[in-house]
């Protein structure tokens, strides 16, 4: 059997020459959580509620677009993706029945992704259960399997959805994330997690709602899996393993009492009801709910509403055909009735509210339930699930494990779930920043250090000043990470998600080509990543769609890498230049007792530019953002999009391990510490992606401990990009490279700008 491509070694990741890989990875793409046919972003109503009768095939994006977008992303530095999918996609026409045309383009796709020599982990992706519950991912069927009516939601504010609001442009920003804390999303969860607990009445073709949902989404990973295989090119040599769920959430399990706002409950936007109120406005009473806000300190209470549904239900009404999809709902199981009323949580005649500690506790064994009991039993039950089933078929897959976003991890370590196979995979937001749309310099709060206790009071969370908030966010990466070692065993952790919103200050950005607070926030967010000791992450999000007038298309969110409305970094900002294939090289030993250094002193030149290499990076992908039409005000002064700032120098493969890595924008300087018990081969060098546009060869200052070095331009994986490459010997090991210094968040000047298509001109080639 050959060796894994990447295999984990306690907390690393290694390759076949036993090299410490460096995951850096983007999302991709954000817009595979809705249908391409009929395209159906989150602002448009139209064919909404026909969530039988679509298709995701042409989602991440065309078999023609791929390469564009896979070089675009290779030379931008990434080596890793996790690659999103849906349960809709898969599974949208009705329980068990596959849509098999998507899963060969799937395949499609990730085989061309193997051209580029990209690690993948497949994420079966959700955002509040579904789309039709104001996010992505589950099909519409099992909303109404769970005796639930979508098109009700509106009327009884059981669920906030972008497709259904009526002025689609004023969507409050970021208000789909409270739909966790109304109906529609707490019933779901609740009945996929713990419905054999919490709705024994539930009972589906023979079977609990739990078991019901959980194995449809079990079964469909599963048969995605089975396709992969069977492609016989893919599993393992470029799909590297799989995500359990994204952002998974409780439900109701532990809610510890239905009539108040749990104290844990940080996010209140809008109308905020208690989990009583929800279950009254779902079943057609009016109810006066506070209004939330939120403000640089979070949270704060801004006024009531009234909500009145005007007696509408959010449950099916007791004449639904039962028969649309084939299956066969118990008869103790009534449709036309809430079914918490039917467990005996409430009395509908007297609206009384009976049982407001029903989810405490296990109804069997009584024992009081919280978050960290639901982390470490259903989810944990879910977890197993997913893994045998997905084990099954791809043996030597590496499971990422993402328990609730924020949550402590489950207990683990030492026990038969200690899976050396496994990674800690959590998610990180500077929540002040994504929330608010703006990025504040000055002051930030440590969101981590205050859930987990660490304050007498929120106040003392507050970090003043850039540096403060740059080290906070390292800090709360530090101890995320940190957690997730003792409570989990030593596991490599690889963040899954962090990013930031695009669309701040009103879009000051689009309108003036100054992505000075994105820079900031972006470098900041790198910058807690690099220094935390992590050992990867994946980017939120590449949209190969997004404009600056919808963002990324779905929920008014604007988090994409790429847009169509900006330009793309140049891979060389630098104009005149003689054209030169030549590597620029060290002339030092290998002699690890010789500290050397070294400046570039070559007249190289920019990257070769095959006809290949020209075509993608010039183009873009053949649809335009005049789309929708973006308004003359938010396109007129397109920038880079703080590329600057994400595209950045990170080890590839370490020969030994890495001990600290980072780089220092402001400075363009980067450095790195290494340990290692043997020198490198000649074959097997440290290797770093070096971005051209921060180190132009002939710009470059390298300074290392010892060794010999070189800087050079290859499509070693289907994109041209410059790696520093450095034959060291073994023990401790430093290095500092000094790039150009520039003015971060602005868009080269004009000069600059004509001498990246000088270069291209200049360069031998067949076209053009």
């Amino acid at each position: 059997m050959a060796p894994l491509r990447l295999r984990i070694e306690g907390r690393t990741f290694r390759d076949t020459q036993d090299r410490e890989v460096t995951l850096r990875g983007i999302n991709c793409a954000g817009d595979a959580k809705f249908p391409l046919s009929p395209d159906i972003p989150s602002h448009l109503p139209d064919n909404f509620f026909e969530g039988d009768e679509l298709s995701f095939v042409g989602r991440p994006f065309s078999i023609e677009e791929a390469h564009t977008h896979f070089s675009r992303l290779k030379r931008w530095g990434y080596n890793t993706i996790r690659y999103i999918f849906t349960w809709e996609a898969i599974e949208h026409a009705g329980p068990g029945r596959y849509d098999e045309e998507w899963c060969q383009h799937t395949i499609k796709v990730l085989r061309l992704a193997k051209d580029y020599g990209f690690y993948i982990f497949i994420d079966p992706h959700q955002d509040v259960w579904s789309r039709f519950t104001g996010g992505s991912g589950a099909p519409m069927w099992t909303v109404y399997a769970a005796g639930l009516n979508p098109r009700s939601f509106a009327a009884t504010e059981a669920a906030l959805v972008h497709n259904t609001y009526p002025d689609p442009a004023t969507f409050p920003k970021m208000i789909w994330s409270t739909n966790y804390t109304r109906l529609a999303c707490q019933v779901m969860f609740t009945l996929f997690f713990a419905g054999k607990d919490f709705a024994p009445k539930a009972i589906i073709d023979g079977k609990n709602i739990q078991d019901y949902l959980q194995g449809h989404f079990v079964d469909a990973c599963q048969h995605l899996a089975q396709r992969i295989h069977e492609a016989g090119d893919i599993e393992d040599d470029v799909v590297i393993g799989w995500e359990s769920i994204n952002e998974p959430n409780r439900g109701l399990v532990g809610w510890p009492d239905l009539s108040t706002i749990p104290s844990e409950q940080k996010l209140q936007k809008g109308t905020s009801p208690t989990a009583w109120q929800a279950i009254l406005t779902g079943s057609g009473r009016s109810c006066e709910i506070d209004t939330w806000d939120f403000g640089g300190l979070g949270p704060y209470k801004s006024g009531t509403q009234l909500v009145d549904p005007k007696g509408e239900s959010a449950w099916l009404p007791a004449d639904y055909d039962d028969s649309r999809y084939g299956w066969k709902r118990d008869p103790d199981w009534k449709l036309g009735e809430c079914l918490w009323a039917q467990h005996g949580i409430w009395d509908p005649s007297k609206d009384q509210l009976l049982n407001k500690e029903y989810f405490a506790k296990h109804p069997r064994t009584g024992k009081k339930i919280d978050y960290e009991y639901f982390t470490n039993n259903y989810y944990m039950d879910y977890y197993r699930r997913h893994r045998h089933a997905l084990g099954k078929i791809h043996s030597g897959a590496i499971f990422f494990c993402q328990p609730p976003v924020l949550e402590i991890p489950p207990s683990l370590k030492g026990t038969k779930d200690d899976d050396p196979q496994m990674v800690y995979a959590p998610h990180y937001y500077d929540g002040v920043t994504l929330m608010t749309k703006r990025w504040n310099r000055y002051w930030n709060v440590d969101v981590f250090g205050i859930l987990r206790g660490r304050y007498m009071s929120p106040a003392f969370a507050i970090k003043v000043g850039e540096t403060a908030i740059r080290n906070c966010f390292k800090d709360q990466l530090s101890a995320i990470r940190k957690e997730g070692m003792d409570y989990m065993g030593n596991h490599p952790c690889v963040f899954t998600e962090i990013g930031i919103p695009y669309d701040m200050d009103d879009k000051y950005a689009y309108k003036t080509g100054d992505y000075t607070s994105q820079t900031l926030a972006m470098d900041a967010n790198h910058f807690a990543l690099e220094g935390s000791g992590v050992n990867g992450f994946s980017l939120w999000v590449y949209v190969a769609t997004n404009n600056h007038e919808w963002g990324d298309y779905w929920n008014g969110e604007d988090l994409s890498v790429f847009s169509l409305d900006d330009k793309l970094l140049p891979l060389h900002p630098n104009r005149h230049r003689s054209p030169s294939k030549s590597p620029t090289t060290s002339s030092v030993s290998l002699d690890q007792s010789s500290p050397s250094y070294s400046q570039s002193r070559s007249e190289a030149a920019e990257s070769p530019v095959s006809p290949t290499n020209l075509k993608t990076t010039l183009s873009t992908p053949s649809i335009s953002s005049g789309k929708l039409g973006t308004p003359a005000d938010l396109g007129s002064n397109p920038g880079f999009r703080a590329a600057e700032a994400y595209v950045r120098p990170s080890p590839i493969a370490t020969v030994g391990d890495v001990t600290s890595y980072g780089f220092d924008l402001r400075n363009a300087t980067f450095t790195m510490s290494l340990k290692c018990k043997t020198a490198t081969t000649e074959e097997a060098p440290t290797e770093i992606f070096l971005p051209e546009f921060h180190f132009p060869r002939e710009n470059t200052e390298v300074e290392v401990s010892g060794g010999k070095w070189s800087i050079s331009v290859d499509d070693a994986d289907g994109g041209f990009i410059q790696r520093f490459r450095w034959w060291h010997g073994k023990g401790e090991q430093a290095l500092t490279v000094k790039g150009v210094k520039r003015r971060q968040g602005i868009a080269l000047g004009k000069e600059e700008e004509e001498g990246y298509l000088d270069q291209c001109q200049q360069t031998r080639c067949a076209i053009m």
